[in-house]
């Protein structure tokens, strides 16, 4: 799992496959540390032996190389306050990781907050640490079209490409608008903000038209091309909207992350996700959007129960 699946062209289940790369046997989780918070035993992350080597910890951590092997964090609070604890205690070594640039993955930057999913008390970790962690991430789409007047009104969808500055997927192909769930905020929140900031779209409208459409689970591990560290575990649950825009509404960049827009027909979708052309998780989120509008069927598409499965799988983490 990466920017772009170059290596998985030609078929909608390819491209899943790309992202949902984590194995579905459960011996597979024993070659990972489990992430544990206080008072908790439910685990909320996986994380790679090289990770838990290179990682600075602090005392407010415990390591267990014994099967199963864990890492939890401690309640330095005496039970006065375990968030702030927990939350102190991420951040003093995330800071450390940034200020001895340990991880590329990091990219010498703090970044917002990302609740860690499911667990009891309302907790955070930087975002770009979380996939340190192996920790579930939450992210929100809209994917928005629009459709010809008169004569068939064929859809056409709103694709953006994407900057090339950008960590990951620089220069690819995008879907409309996307972005993390910050801790605290919600999936409808998040899709207004990020509809403003990268599109141009007024709040107003985005509140009016943008649908909820489900949610997209699945688990990746970065690949060779990822420009950060390889072998990491992202668990991804991503809220999908739709949003149908009038005919005099067009999206366009707000901020630095969003080159330009384009309005492609299905057939040129199509086309440029089979090439493998569009980031990996958005190409997750159009096969889903494929399959919900009927443009992938189990009539012209072998794999069908296949790729429904797959990206709505259930994660191994308690969720909320």
């Amino acid at each position: 799992m990466a920017g772009g699946p170059n290596a998985n062209k030609g078929t909608y289940l390819s491209l899943i496959e790309y992202s949902d790369s984590f194995p579905y046997d459960a011996k597979s989780a024993e070659a990972y540390y489990q992430l544990f918070l206080p008072d908790d035993d439910a685990p909320h992350g996986y994380l790679l032996p090289e990770t838990v080597e290179k990682m600075p910890w602090t005392s407010q951590f415990r390591v267990s190389h014994s099967q199963p092997r864990s890492v939890t964090v401690l309640d330095s609070s005496g039970g006065r306050d375990v968030p702030g604890a927990v939350n102190a205690a991420f951040q003093e070594l995330v800071d450390i990781c940034i200020e001895q640039n340990l991880f590329h993955i990091l990219d010498g930057k703090h970044s917002e907050p990302f609740a860690i999913l499911g667990a009891r008390q309302p907790v955070h970790v930087e975002r770009f640490a979380a996939a340190l962690f192996g920790i579930a991430c939450r992210g929100a789409y809209i994917t928005a079209y629009t459709r010809a007047a008169g004569g068939d009104g064929a859809m056409r969808l709103w694709i953006a490409r994407r900057a090339a500055h950008l960590y990951t997927g620089a220069g690819m192909l995008d879907g409309t608008v996307a972005g993390g769930i910050k801790a605290g905020a919600s999936p409808l929140e998040t899709v207004v903000r990020e509809a403003d900031e990268e599109a141009s779209l007024p709040e107003a409208l985005v509140r009016a038209r943008a649908g909820s459409a489900g949610v997209v689970t699945y688990i990746g591990v970065t690949g060779p091309d990822f420009p950060g560290e390889k072998g990491l575990v992202i668990p991804l649950v991503n809220y999908v909207h739709d949003l149908e825009l009038p005919a005099d509404v067009v999206p366009a960049p707000n901020d630095d992350e969003v080159e330009r827009f384009y309005c492609m027909s299905v057939d040129e979708v199509r086309a440029a996700l089979l090439n493998g052309e569009f980031k990996a998780d958005s190409a997750v989120v159009l096969v889903d959007f494929f399959i919900r509008h009927g443009i992938i069927t189990p009539d012209n598409d072998k794999d069908f129960v296949e790729m429904t499965m797959r990206i709505h799988r259930r994660l191994p983490f308690r969720l909320p």
